[in-house]
């Protein structure tokens, strides 16, 4: 997968490998180029190194061989602090210690802004009372975030980290567990963050999902790597069919002018 030509990629993943042991690759020879602005999708089932692949890009997990390369420099050379003023992440599953009100939780996100010993000050609780007003939840400022919804839990992370003032932000299955109408808020969220420029990876179980919001896609399975490029380009059911192992139907439909496509397993 290129970026546009003579256009320095966001995201770079250069001939990367990685291996928990040392041995045994749990995937090799990886190469990716995320340009500025893209939703980025990563599909594969489950076990097959995605995770993985979005600890590598973030930082988290050092590669075994080749790099991660995040506005032309290598993660590695990053500290902490710098990294979480580029890159911010939301994982599928996050439980708070302590019953921190949810504008506390989002708050959190100005961490990197602070000193060792600084304190957020009544502009970092004015900034994530703001974020919170424009994702819609504000009404959820003052409730405990052990006490909110499975989806409200999202969107309040999602605000904590676009409290980072991130340029690109990791979503690990941000809608895992979550029901119909709360994968629909979150989904919504995402597409309109990438719509305002921020740089997008989401690593996901659904490839429906991909039509929804992606521009550009990914397909993993246990061997490796099975195709990456543009969703229009990628999205196939040969692609589709190598990466779950089953086969895969995809299904168009025109309302109102405009095309959606969807798909699901061939049942026979």
């Amino acid at each position: 997968m290129e970026s546009e030509k003579g256009k320095e990629p966001k995201i770079s993943v250069r001939n990367a490998a990685f291996s928990y042991d040392g041995v045994h690759p749990v995937w090799e020879n990886v190469n990716l180029d995320i340009p500025e602005g893209e939703c980025f999708c990563l599909l594969g089932p489950n076990g097959c190194g995605k995770t993985t692949l979005f600890n590598c890009i973030s930082g988290a997990f050092p590669l075994s061989r080749g790099q991660v390369v995040i506005n032309g420099r290598d993660v590695k050379e990053y500290s902490v602090s710098q990294l979480a003023r580029i890159l911010g992440i939301v994982y599928q599953e996050h439980s708070a210690p302590f019953p921190y009100t949810s504008l506390e939780v989002v708050r959190m996100g100005r961490t990197p802004y602070l000193g060792v010993l600084g304190t957020p000050s009544d502009q970092d609780t004015e900034h994530a009372y703001g974020i919170m007003r424009e994702l819609g939840i504000s009404h959820l400022a003052e409730k405990s975030y052990t006490r909110i919804s499975g989806g409200e839990r999202q969107l309040v992370l999602i605000a904590r980290t676009m409290c980072q003032e991130p340029e690109i932000i990791l979503f690990d299955e941000p809608t895992s567990h979550l029901d119909f109408k709360n994968q629909a808020m979150v989904l919504r969220t995402v597409k309109k963050l990438s719509a305002r420029g921020i740089t997008i990876v989401m690593t996901s179980h659904f490839p429906n999902h991909v039509w929804n919001i992606g521009t550009s896609v990914a397909m993993m399975n246990y061997e490796g790597m099975v195709a990456a490029g543009a969703v229009e380009q990628v999205m196939t059911e040969e692609n589709l069919t190598e990466t779950y192992g089953v086969p895969v139907r995809i299904h168009r439909a025109v309302s109102g002018g405009r095309e959606t496509c969807f798909c699901d397993p061939d049942l026979g």
